[in-house]
This record gives C-alpha cells, structure tokens and sequence, in this order.
C-alpha cells in the first residue's frame, strides 16, 4: 500500500507531462488544474495507506 504514495510524486515530479496550457478547464490552463486535480487524489490515497495500516504499526 505504501507504494501507492508514489503516484503523486511521480505524476508530479514529471513537468513535461502536464506543461501545456490545452486543454483549459474554466478558463485555468492545463498546467493549473492537473496540479489541482493531485490535491484531492492525494489526500484519498494518504487516507488509504493510513486506513491499511494494522495496529502495532500505529505511532
């Protein structure tokens, strides 16, 4: 599960992936809002790795 905390940093890390302004979304470039979509994906995927953690690894 951890790994799974790897998809935002790499779908992040990779600037060329997303550094175009089409396609616009309300009127924000591409560049912005894929940035923005990550926010949300990331907090579910932290919830997720969290969730499947068993007790004893618990803090």
């Amino acid at each position: 599960m951890w790994m799974l905390l790897l998809l935002p940093f790499v779908g992040l890390l990779w600037v060329p992936f997303y550094n175009f302004t089409e396609p616009a979304l309300f009127g924000f470039p591409f560049f912005y809002w894929y940035q923005l979509v990550w926010v949300p994906i990331t907090s579910i995927l932290i919830f997720l790795v969290y969730r499947s953690r068993s007790p004893d690894e618990a803090p």
